[in-house]
C-alpha cells in the first residue's frame, strides 16, 4: 500500500474530467486501481496523472474520452515556430539567442527598432505610487496590471492609431514595468532592474540568467493570452489595452501563474519532503496535473526548460535547488512518463534567487509583452474585427 496522499473518487474524476461512473468503468476494466476502506474509494494521484496523459495521447482509447477535434481557429504567425523540437524566433534559434544575446538586443531585433525608449522618471514614479497604493498583500501580477494602467494614463499618445505607437507603448512597458516594480530609479537594463525588483539577494550571474529567461518566454505558438492580445488588436486597441487584455487571460493557473505551484513543489522537496509525497500532494491540492511537467508541443521535452536549467547548473549555489529538480523529475518520469516544462525551470530560477513563489509569473509576463505587441502589430495589418466570432444559441426555446 502506498504512503502517498491519495485522491478521493470525486477528486480523481475531476482530474480526468469524467463522471464517477466512467471512473469506475476504468477500474472495472483494469485501467486504474483503487483502494477501499470505511471512508470510500481512493486513488493513487500519480497513477491517475499517468492515465490522464495516456488519454490525451489516445483520446478514443477509453470510454468517456473526448473525440479529437480541430483547433478553434488557425491564425498565421510571423514570430515563433517549433521545428524538430527546437523553438525559433523567425529564422533564429531561441536557445542560441538566450545563451548569447541580451534581452534588449533580441527585442530591438524582433521589433525592428533601433532602441527601446523608456518612460520618463516622472511617469515611472506615477506607476510606482499606483503600485504602492495596493498595499503589501497585493499579488505581483496585480502590481503589474495597475502599473500598465498607470503608464497608459501618463501617455498622451496612447490612442494614436498609427501601428508604430504599438511598439512605442511596448517599449515603455518592457522598460518601465521593471523600474516601477523595483521601487527605485534604475537604468541598468531590463533584467538587472527586474532582478532588483524580485530577488532578495545578489548572486553572480543572476541577472544574466534572468535575461536568458526573458528571451525564452517572448513567444510560443498561439497561447490563450496571445490570442486575447490579437482579439484586442483586431478591434484596434492601443498597445496598453492589448497587454491588459492579454494579462487577463495570462493570470490563470493553466497558463501564466503555473510556475507558482511548481515553486511550492520544489521548495517542499528542497526542504526535505519525500519527492513522491510532495508530488502527490501537489496533484491532490491543485487538481490540475503535476505542476511544472508536460508540454504537448514538444515530443522530447520543453526545450525552454532544458536551456534554462542547463544555464542554472553553471550558476553558484544552485546545487540544492537542482537536486530538488532532479529528484522531482526522476520521480515524475518513472511514475508518469512526463518531462519538465518552462514552469518548472522558472520555479527553479525563482527558488535559487530567493524570489517570491509568484515571481516566475512576473518574469514570464514581462518577457511575453514582446510577443503580445508583435502579434498586435501583425493583427493591425489584417481586416479590423476579423476575430469577432458569431454565437450559436443552444439554450431553451422561447416560450
Amino acid at each position: 500500500m502506498s504512503d502517498l496522499p491519495r485522491l478521493t473518487a470525486a477528486e480523481a474524476a475531476a482530474r480526468l474530467g469524467v463522471k464517477p461512473e466512467s471512473l469506475y468503468a476504468y477500474v472495472s476494466r483494469g485501467l486504474l486501481s483503487r483502494e477501499r476502506d470505511a471512508a470510500g474509494s481512493s486513488f493513487d494521484p500519480l497513477e491517475v496523472e499517468a492515465f490522464a496523459r495516456r488519454r490525451r495521447r489516445s483520446p478514443g482509447a477509453v470510454p468517456g474520452s473526448p473525440t479529437p477535434g480541430t483547433p478553434l481557429m488557425v491564425l498565421d504567425t510571423r514570430l515563433a515556430h517549433i521545428d524538430d523540437d527546437e523553438l525559433h524566433y523567425r529564422e533564429r534559434s531561441a536557445a542560441q539567442l538566450a545563451r548569447d544575446t541580451s534581452f534588449e538586443d533580441v527585442v530591438t531585433w524582433v521589433w525592428d527598432v533601433s532602441t527601446l525608449r523608456a518612460p520618463s522618471p516622472a511617469d515611472v514614479a506615477v506607476a510606482r505610487r499606483t503600485i504602492a497604493a495596493l498595499g503589501p498583500a497585493a499579488r505581483p501580477l496585480d502590481r503589474l496590471l495597475v502599473a500598465v494602467s498607470a503608464l497608459a494614463a501618463t501617455d498622451p499618445l496612447r490612442d494614436d492609431p498609427d501601428p508604430s505607437q504599438l511598439l512605442r507603448a511596448g517599449a515603455r512597458l518592457v522598460t518601465g514595468l521593471p523600474a516601477a516594480l523595483a521601487g527605485a530609479d534604475e537604468r541598468a537594463g531590463v533584467a538587472r532592474t527586474l532582478w532588483r525588483a524580485l530577488a532578495s539577494r545578489d548572486l553572480p550571474g543572476g541577472s544574466r540568467l534572468l535575461d536568458a529567461a526573458l528571451v525564452l518566454v517572448i513567444d510560443h505558438d498561439l497561447a490563450v493570452s496571445t490570442l486575447a492580445a490579437r482579439v484586442a488588436a483586431s478591434a484596434r486597441a492601443s498597445g496598453y489595452a492589448v497587454v491588459t487584455a492579454a494579462l487577463g487571460a495570462f493570470d490563470a493557473p493553466l497558463h501564466g501563474t503555473a510556475s507558482r505551484a511548481a515553486a511550492h513543489l520544489l521548495r517542499a522537496v528542497r526542504d526535505g519532503d519525500d519527492p513522491a509525497t510532495a508530488i502527490a500532494r501537489a496533484v491532490r491540492d491543485g487538481g490540475r496535473g503535476i505542476p511544472g511537467f508536460g508540454q504537448p508541443l514538444y515530443a522530447g521535452g520543453d526545450m525552454r526548460a532544458t536551456v534554462l536549467l542547463e544555464l542554472l547548473r553553471d550558476a553558484p549555489e544552485s546545487a540544492g535547488v537542482l537536486a530538488a529538480v532532479d529528484a522531482v523529475a526522476d520521480e515524475v518520469a518513472r511514475r508518469a512518463g512526463m518531462r519538465p516544462n518552462l514552469d518548472l525551470a522558472l520555479a527553479a530560477l525563482t527558488l535559487w534567487a530567493e524570489m517570491p513563489d509568484d515571481a516566475g509569473s512576473v518574469i514570464f509576463a514581462i518577457g511575453r509583452i514582446v510577443g503580445w505587441i508583435s502579434h498586435a502589430v501583425d493583427e493591425y495589418d489584417e481586416r479590423p474585427m476579423r476575430l469577432r466570432p458569431r454565437g450559436r444559441y443552444v439554450g431553451p426555446a422561447p416560450e
